[in-house]
């Protein structure tokens, strides 16, 4: 069998080698940290939102709870009515001042529902952009690293050539 001549990979080569693994390397970490960034900060508006649904679940609770004791001092009073106009003068009474609060409990709820909207959807929009701004830098340094790596090659294969 002939023997297969050695080929001796010059030290400018491996080092070449080593700098565009070591690029390669920092810029797919700085992608994978942009998006892990990305995500918790996701999570954190999922979070709000769900803080937020729980808050607005709360106070319908509060408002639920109210209505009905409403309900039933109203019904308290109509019993200790001593006659008809007496109870007639109650049940008008009553429905002013439900009504009233009913209006106000909506406006609030609705106030609620507004800001949470709001604010879950600012967290979302900034956490995509600063993930987007972060990402779209770890792709331009992947780029850069991989065109000095195009012209490393294409100077060592010219200095090989010659």
């Amino acid at each position: 069998m002939a023997d297969i001549p050695s080929f001796e990979v010059p030290p400018h080569m491996r080092d070449f080698a080593e700098s565009s693994l070591d690029q390669a390397r920092k810029a797919f970490a700085s992608f994978i940290d942009a998006a892990r960034r990305t995500t918790d900060a996701l999570h954190g508006s999922t979070e709000l939102a769900r803080t937020n649904a729980g808050d607005a679940f709360s106070r319908g609770l509060d408002y639920a709870e109210q209505n009905v004791r409403a309900a039933l001092d109203l019904a308290q009073k109509l019993a200790a009515a001593r006659s008809f106009p007496e109870a007639t003068q109650i049940q008008t009474a009553f429905l002013r001042e439900r009504f009233a609060a009913l209006q106000a409990q909506a406006q609030d709820l609705n106030g609620l529902a507004q800001r949470a909207f709001h604010e879950s959807a600012e967290r979302a929009r900034t956490a995509l952009q600063q993930g987007g701004d972060a990402i779209r830098k770890a792709v331009e340094q992947g780029q850069d690293a991989a065109r000095h790596a195009g012209q490393e090659i294409q100077q060592t294969t010219a200095q090989l050539s010659h």
